[in-house]
């Protein structure tokens, strides 16, 4: 605006000449001012970079920097444990001054000191100082090998890079391990208020079913009454059946023996026809005696068929054999006396000594015939035939109930079957309800994460052995190609430390080892985004050590806090 109007202005005044000069001032010291800024931004630049770059804290080799204040070179040094007072030259002089080796940090002067690796990029590390100038490179920034002609390189670079890319992906497992905890932990307090709620339902209703029991208890004991009354009616009914058809069948058997012993048919039986059955022979030498006959006829002659049937025919229905069965059994023959003494032998006094010998064993032998013959005249016991047995199987067969019976059985029956469903359905409450507050009751964690293992089996194959963790349950092992399982253990408690409880689970009193302890098992619980047995060991004899991952061990990702450099 100024020019136009200095340009249009054919008769300019002194203010406006005065104007335009202080315009062209103030236009001449803004250039002058970025001029000086121009030159002076290089040099703040690198005064800036100076500031920026790291500072380099000196300090002896060896020494680590929260460590440097110690080694003060102005002052004299004293052993960190206090032992001596030295020089600060001698630091690092090859010649172990103090006791715990604090003077040597950067030498192999001292078996107890300490040589401190930078590393940087990596992390740094502590060496035993008798590692420093070995020949063997330690330190992955080589600075242990500073004097021992060994060329190393440095490495601490490339295992930053790969110690970062585990890191990141441990962090990655940890967050979405943490992530799918949330859930569990979500869940478990779902499952928890679930299962209290079922719990408190089947308590409530426990009361009701009881009575249903009792009530269900009481018709049955009522309906098993009468039942049991027309069941022992029945039963006593058929025992006097089966004891009169056993009488009238015996009676029919003495008229039929009667019969068979009366030959002559003169309706009396004597002891001369009873002496022809020679079964029925008392002492069983094969031979009726009159006495033994006269016996068995109480003490008489002979008996009509009265006196057969309530006197003798006890005495013999168990040897009584009948005709048929007789004729099929010829009767043994009677030894006599010409059978019982023997014809003189004519050559026995010409036989020698040994033939004499001979002729006596001979002699045993045949009294061991005689003997023999003796027992065989022996008359066998009286089996059963199969149409008396038949008949025997069809008299203990119990008839069938008549209606009434038969319907005091059914309703009982009935009332048997409610009972026991009802009380089945009490003892599978019960069940539910022991069963429901010994789950409440674990200690599934903080809140509760870990309750999703329960009831649940994990296994891991080896080339030996299939091991197989049910969490608050049980431990096993079982051979891979057959065998009997055994048990490593059964839930303990968790075992691990103070700050980290849940790590660790205790499994106790497995089966026993030959000559040893009980097998027992360790389980070490660690992060990760599956759930399952990784490995299992056996560092000592009987105890065993077993690695668990779930979602459940993972704790909240924390930012990693980098060591020294």
């Amino acid at each position: 605006r100024i020019r136009r109007a200095e340009v249009s202005s054919p008769l300019p005044g002194p203010g406006l000449r005065s104007g335009v000069r202080a315009d062209w001032g103030a236009r001449s010291c803004c250039c002058f001012s970025s001029l000086w800024i121009m030159l002076l931004l290089p040099l703040l630049l690198f005064c800036l970079s100076g500031l920026a770059s790291p500072v380099e804290v000196k300090r002896p080799r060896g020494v680590s920097l929260t460590n440097h204040h110690f080694y003060d070179e102005s002052k004299p040094f004293i052993c960190l444990d206090g032992s001596a007072t030295i020089a600060f030259d001698r630091v690092n002089d090859d010649y172990c001054d103090c006791q715990d080796g604090s003077d040597e940090p950067g030498t192999a002067a001292c078996p107890s000191g300490r040589f401190h690796c930078s590393n940087a990029g990596y992390r740094p590390q502590y060496i035993p100082s008798s590692r420093v100038n070995d020949g063997i490179c330690d330190c992955c920034d080589t600075t242990d090998e500073y004097n021992s002609g060994v060329v190393c390189e440095n490495t601490c670079k490339e295992m930053g890079r790969k110690e970062r890319e585990a890191l990141k992906q441990m962090a990655e497992v940890a967050r979405e391990g943490f992530e799918l905890k949330k859930g569990l932990i979500d869940e478990a307090s779902k499952r928890k208020e679930e299962k209290q709620r079922k719990l408190s339902e089947l308590q409530d209703g426990k009361k009701s079913v009881e009575e249903k029991v009792e009530a269900l208890r009481l018709l049955k004991e009522a309906a098993e009454k009468p039942e049991k009354e027309a069941k022992d009616a029945h039963m006593k009914a058929w025992e006097a059946q089966k004891t009169a058809e056993r009488e009238a069948k015996d009676q029919a058997r003495a008229e039929e023996a009667f019969r068979e012993l009366d030959v002559d048919a003169d309706g009396v039986v004597s002891v001369t026809e009873l002496q022809a059955r020679a079964e029925l022979d008392v002492d069983g030498d094969g031979i009726m005696t009159d006495s033994e006959a006269q016996g068995l006829l109480g003490d008489s002659l002979q008996v009509d068929l009265v006196r057969f049937q309530s006197t003798v025919w006890a005495a013999i229905k168990e040897k009584y054999q009948r005709e048929s069965l007789a004729d099929a059994q010829p009767l043994p023959k009677t030894p006599t006396e010409e059978d019982q003494a023997p014809p003189p032998d004519t050559h026995l006094d010409q036989l020698s000594p040994e033939d004499d010998y001979d002729e006596e064993e001979d002699e045993g032998e045949e009294e061991s015939d005689e003997d023999g013959v003796d027992e065989e005249a022996k008359v066998p016991p009286v089996t059963p035939s199969s149409d008396n047995k038949a008949e025997e199987d069809e008299l203990e067969k119990m008839p069938p109930y008549d209606d009434a019976t038969q319907a005091l059985i059914d309703a009982a029956q009935k009332a048997r079957g409610q009972f026991e469903e009802a009380e089945k359905s009490l003892k599978d409450m019960e069940e539910s309800i022991r069963s429901l507050e010994k789950e409440i009751s674990f200690d599934f964690g903080p809140h509760g994460e870990f309750s999703y293992l329960y009831s649940q089996c994990y296994d891991l194959t080896t080339n030996e052995y299939i091991y197989r963790l049910c969490p608050f349950s049980r431990v096993s092992q079982k051979p891979k190609h057959g065998g009997s399982e055994t048990s490593l253990g059964t839930w303990g408690s968790w075992a691990g430390p103070e700050d980290d409880r849940f790590s660790v689970m205790k499994y106790e009193h497995g089966t026993g080892c030959w000559q040893g302890p009980n097998r027992s098992t360790t389980v070490k619980l660690s992060c990760g985004k599956e759930t399952l047995v990784t490995a299992t060991t056996e560092p000592s004899r009987c105890e065993y050590l077993m690695e668990f991952v779930t979602p459940a061990a993972c704790h909240e990702p924390k930012e990693i806090v980098h060591d020294e450099f």
